[in-house]
């Protein structure tokens, strides 16, 4: 992450993350065919070293370290894997779920991370919380991901009114929310009260002006990855670029974010505004200096974003 002084108007725990990430070599994902590269990188993703799975799980969902605590269980569904979360002080009668979707490019995230990081993102927002646990490169390419949350979603509404759900992501994960809630709408099903889409990947053409401008910040070409996820079909597919599906004012509101340094800040404006010209209530919040991930769950920018969410959320919850 070079070619950019770091900017002053940040906070010095976001200018240390950023002179750190400048220290990282970039690295491309394997070739496509490469599968001894793509075992030992799945392999890697699956490290359940503790401080490993700390790192990734804030990294992967946007979530914040916090003292807060909140139990967690796996479970499964048709063969679909998730985790619930329960923070601690949850009562009964509070029937609010919050369906969250991990990034890490398809590859990461999984396993003992989701774990963590369901936990962590029930924590943050207050909320029962289904952390998905979805099938992941490069055994798995799309749409098994998405049929896994898709799976979920449908286990969710048989115990829980659509009004008391709301759907989130970040990245990759954010690329899931978006396209599950077109496909859901596509075969008939309730739509949720709310949307997070944190930093979301929604245009795999890569045609949005920040993969350009903001290519420095890349960790790697993404180009192999979205070789081997999309298996043959189309990038243009609504399903898998989700800007590309067609969106009704009956998509619930949303709160998208990204940053001023973050390649997937165009796919993130352009869905905005897309989402208003169908009508939807959207809200655009972008941070200063911030790249993909914002500051990796290190910083106080870090803290506001995930305090903007649930402020949101709560927000669409107690109006609904």
């Amino acid at each position: 992450m070079t070619g950019f002084p770091i900017p002053t108007t940040i906070s010095p725990e976001a200018q240390s993350i950023l002179a750190m990430a400048a220290q990282l070599p970039q690295q491309p994902d394997p070739a496509p065919d490469d599968v001894e590269g793509w075992h030992a990188l799945a392999e890697a993703a699956a490290s359940d070293d503790p401080a490993t799975v700390e790192a990734l799980a804030l990294a992967t969902t946007g979530a914040v370290a916090t003292d807060a605590i909140a139990t967690v269980e796996p479970a499964e569904v048709d063969r679909a894997r998730f985790y619930i979360a329960e923070p601690e002080d949850i009562g009964d009668a509070d029937e609010r779920v919050l369906l969250y979707i991990h990034g890490g490019a398809f590859t990461w995230g999984g396993g003992a991370t989701a774990r963590r990081s369901t936990q962590l993102i029930a924590a943050n927002i207050g909320v029962r919380t289904w952390g998905m646990d979805y099938r992941q490169l490069p055994q798995n390419p799309y749409p098994a991901g998405l049929d896994d949350c898709i799976t979920v979603y449908r286990h969710l509404l048989r115990t829980h009114k659509p009004e008391n759900i709301a759907i989130g992501g970040q990245s990759g994960g954010a690329n899931l929310t978006a396209a599950l809630l077109l496909r859901a709408r596509d075969e008939g099903l309730p739509l949720p009260a709310a949307a997070v889409l944190i930093s979301p990947c929604v245009d795999f053409t890569m045609a949005g002006d920040t993969w350009t401008t903001n290519s420095f910040t890349l960790p790697g070409r993404f180009d192999n990855m979205l070789e081997l996820y999309r298996d043959g079909h189309e990038l243009n597919e609504p399903y898998i670029s989700p800007l590309f599906g067609t969106f009704t004012e009956d998509f619930p509101p949303t709160i998208l974010t990204a940053g001023t340094r973050d390649f997937l800040l165009s796919d993130t404006v352009r869905l905005h505004r897309k989402l208003l010209r169908a009508g939807v209530r959207a809200e655009l919040h972008v941070w200063e200096g911030a790249p993909h991930g914002v500051f990796m769950g290190q910083a106080p920018e870090d803290r506001e974003q995930i305090a903007q969410v649930r402020r949101f959320l709560e927000y669409v919850w107690t109006s609904a």
